[in-house]
């Protein structure tokens, strides 16, 4: 919490105490364009302090990183699974139209063309470097190859944990053996995500001569929740609260949705990787909702102090004023809500995220913007904040009006698509879905904000036929296969 406290009072002195070494790199320098600090953060929803996601969340050093530019309230993803997700946001292209829908396809297969967004500032002469989960792979592939001059790679002769080789349970009960999550005695320099940080804070560190691309990806808060156990006890058994459910949610959806609610499924090649009933079952068998989502709420306070860590070696280095930080989460997070857990879902749980833009001279300190805006948005906002030339081919539109006028009106719904032809459209209003069997969604933000009411269902359906007609012109035009696909 010091380190935060005293962030900003470094970073305005670092200008005045940097050592003579790094003077002279910055005097030779005479290239000014900004440098870029991409932060993603894995499986991070909407339950960050500063946007009130969850009671008992702690995030301090996301929180302060809001403060400093701008929160989107309402970010959504392109897709509510990781390389969808990623592959569109690092490319510029939704899915429906890349045919990249599940975790399986490869970005090289379905885009070959493609150029994605570091890539592209490589191609600009700025110097891009990476550690942790960028693309979908944790440890980087031959997408991360072409798009980065230098990726760290910790697993190459280094011994390092995930987490879940600290678990030990002294008796192998059922329980134990199914449920992954709870504290390890361990420290974090144990944990992959600290090896990564490590290896972004000493490149904060180097003399540059260029601008650079930096690109710091975290693991967790994806599965498993097992991370050191300090982080469980700033979250307390007896302060956690469960998210707001209804009984009996699924009874008004459609027997797809139905399905995407029960299974955990590779949308892909329609295949069931979970257990029949979904994970939702075995949460209530083995009574550990309350377990669970402690375990989250740890694993994400775990993450804030990685990312942290990162965010004081910028304040602390001769870049911070000329330094775009940009954080986001891949999609959004269901625990319990709609009976069902992790994401694999159009529901406003399973996409909605975080989002954060921090840009000197640019973005008004602590703002909010809650226009819905798509994490496809990321690629073309950057390349104007960096004075790139645009893309014409990229499906997302810059933020940048937004950045400078958080209230500014914003008629552009976000798409977001989950397998082929199963679409949401949101609004500020509204939420619309449509999946491939042709059965809808309908909920009405205003008066239902956790889409317990689905009013596309009969009979109600014909008073919002209008609404629905019109949503549905935002569906996507072409609809790519993609050579996983099999259909019953």
């Amino acid at each position: 919490m010091v380190n935060i406290i005293f962030r900003n009072i470094r970073k305005w002195c670092s200008v005045f105490i940097v050592s003579g070494f790094f003077q002279s790199a910055i005097s030779f320098a005479e290239d000014t364009r900004p440098n870029i600090l991409f932060i993603a953060v894995d499986d991070l929803n909407h339950w960050v302090g500063h946007l009130d996601g969850h009671p008992g969340t702690l995030t301090p050093n996301i929180d302060e990183l809001a403060s400093e530019g701008i929160t989107f309230s309402r970010a959504y993803a392109a897709a509510p699974l990781c390389n969808p997700s990623r592959v569109a946001l690092l490319t510029g292209i939704m899915p429906a139209r890349s045919g990249v829908y599940g975790n399986y396809e490869r970005l090289e297969e379905q885009l070959p063309d493609a150029i994605t967004l570091p890539q592209y500032f490589r191609s600009q002469d700025y110097q891009v470097k990476g550690a942790g989960k960028i693309f979908h792979s944790l440890y980087g592939d031959d997408s991360t190859d072409q798009s980065f001059d230098e990726f760290y790679r910790p697993y190459k002769g280094l011994k390092v944990k995930s987490g879940k080789e600290g678990l030990k349970p002294q008796s192998k009960t059922e329980t134990e053996m199914w449920a992954p999550w709870g504290p390890v005695d361990l420290d974090d320099d144990d944990m992959l995500d600290a090896k990564n940080a490590d290896w972004i804070i000493a490149e904060l560190k180097n003399p540059q001569d260029k601008p650079f691309f930096l690109a710091y990806g975290t693991q967790k808060p994806h599965l498993n929740w097992k991370v050191p156990r300090k982080y469980y006890d700033m979250h307390p058994e007896e302060s956690i609260v469960l998210p707001e459910v209804i009984d009996d949610d699924l009874f008004d959806i459609p027997p797809f949705g139905r399905r995407l609610a029960a299974e955990v499924l590779d949308i892909s090649n329609n295949r069931n990787f979970s257990v029949p009933g979904g994970d939702h079952n075995n949460v209530l068998k083995f009574d550990q909702w309350e377990a669970a989502v402690r375990g989250y709420l740890a694993s994400i306070t775990f993450a804030d102090a990685q990312v942290g860590r990162v965010l004081d070696a910028l304040a602390e280095s001769p870049y911070s004023d000329n330094t775009i930080i940009v954080l986001w989460g891949d999609h959004g997070y269901h625990l319990g809500q709609k009976e069902h857990w992790r994401k694999h879902t159009l529901w406003e749980d399973g996409l909605r995220t975080t989002l954060v833009i921090a840009a000197p001279t640019v973005t008004l300190r602590d703002s909010r913007s809650d226009r819905v805006v798509s994490l496809v948005d990321i690629y073309p906002t950057l390349i104007e904040l960096a004075g790139l030339t645009s893309r014409d081919e990229l499906d997302g539109q810059s933020l940048v009006p937004l950045l400078k006028d958080p209230e500014l009106p914003w008629s552009r719904p976000v798409v977001s698509t989950y397998g082929h032809q199963n679409h949401s459209i949101r609004t500020e209003r509204w939420r619309y879905i449509r999946y491939h069997d042709g059965t809808e969604e309908l909920y009405d933000h205003e008066r239902d904000p956790n889409e317990w009411r689905n009013l596309a269902a009969a009979p109600v359906a014909k008073n919002h036929r209008v609404v629905m007609d019109r949503l549905r012109k935002n569906f996507p035009i072409i609809n790519a296969d993609s050579s996983l696909i099999s259909r019953e």
